[in-house]
């Protein structure tokens, strides 16, 4: 009787810069056998993220460093194949941070079974549910509050939860204005979902074009990016700004420190508010958020996009996709076919 491999990518160094072959190890055991109280869960999708790379490095942030040696970190949508704990039957679709790997056991601690009955495609969990679409429900609307008539600039807006940021503000009735990294990006953005204005900010001078687009100033600026783009919407925000800082993407692959904005001292002077985030604080809130982003799904008012890649072999390299612009949307990758 063959054995089931069960095939995983282990963390082998500490990357410099973009993700190299060098820095994972490719592995494979044998599915394992839960234990009572556990089940074994078939991983069909994983969730690559910006965060997946700090936490490749040495310094912990909200979580420990993956050490070296161990299978890599992340988030994943799988069905139970295997049960000896009694909420989690076989055939129960899950989500969790079960890692970069065909097969995981688990005790069922992290795991949330999916609300099949919205109607939606299970990779939907990841691009508009989920971690997405609560980082940018309560990100924005907690953070940011958001009020009619007032300006909101968001950056890496045609990323996952930058493009669901800027349609929650167009909801809330908000002038929307999204930084991007491409003409097509911005194009997306504008014409399809619904941004007033767009920025390339590797073609157009950032500080310039928020002069013209937003001459009343800048009451939320939704924070992916940090950096030079930080300090540039600094200097036009407005009295009592909100600035829900939901990432610094711009630093996590630097190979040296990146100098942070000069003009701190603007959120004296203007008296604005600018706090980090993280969706783990909003987890226990989900129900408020989902009926809501299924319900403007539905109405046509809140849109979201998956690009999938397809085999677990495939994750490393795909996931420097976030850091090289070459992404749009929600990255997935599929280990799996769904049941």
């Amino acid at each position: 009787m063959t054995t089931r491999v069960n095939h995983q990518w282990r963390l082998a160094a500490r990357p410099a810069g973009l993700i190299t072959d060098a820095d994972m190890t490719w592995t494979e055991e044998p599915v394992p056998t839960p234990s009572d109280g556990e089940v074994l869960v078939r991983n069909i999708y994983l969730s690559l993220d910006p965060t997946n790379r700090t936490w490749m490095n040495a310094q912990a942030t909200y979580l420990p460093p993956v050490s070296l040696g161990s299978v890599m970190r992340g988030m994943t949508i799988g069905v139970v194949e295997q049960s000896r704990h009694p909420q989690f039957p076989v055939g129960t679709l899950v989500q969790g941070t079960l890692g970069w790997q065909d097969c995981a056991l688990s005790d069922g601690r992290g795991l949330v079974p999916l609300r099949t009955q919205l109607g939606v495609p299970l990779t939907a969990w990841f691009g508009l549910f989920g971690h997405i679409g609560l980082t940018a429900y309560f990100g924005l609307l907690d953070i940011g509050k958001p009020q009619a008539g007032e300006t909101l600039v968001v950056s890496a807006a045609a990323g996952a939860v930058g493009s669901l940021v800027g349609q929650i503000g167009k909801i809330m009735g908000c002038r929307v204005v999204g930084i991007a990294g491409s003409d097509d990006k911005c194009r997306w953005i504008t014409e399809e979902l619904g941004f007033d204005a767009a920025i390339n900010y590797r073609t157009e001078s950032v500080p310039k074009r928020l002069r013209t687009l937003c001459p009343d100033g800048i009451d939320i600026y939704f924070d992916n990016v940090g950096g030079q783009i930080l300090e540039a919407v600094l200097n036009q925000i407005n009295l009592r700004a909100r600035i829900p800082v939901c990432g610094m993407i711009s630093m996590y692959t630097a190979a040296t420190p990146v100098p942070g904005p000069s003009n701190l001292g603007i959120l004296i002077s203007k008296r604005a508010r600018m706090e980090g985030f993280l969706v783990l604080d909003y987890v226990a809130r989900a129900g408020e958020a989902i009926p809501l982003l299924a319900q403007w799904h539905a109405e046509g008012r809140l849109k979201y996009r998956v690009e999938v890649v397809d085999g677990l072999p495939q994750a490393p390299h795909a996931l420097n996709r976030l850091f090289d612009g070459s992404n749009t949307g929600k990255l997935i990758v599929r280990i799996s076919a769904e049941p």
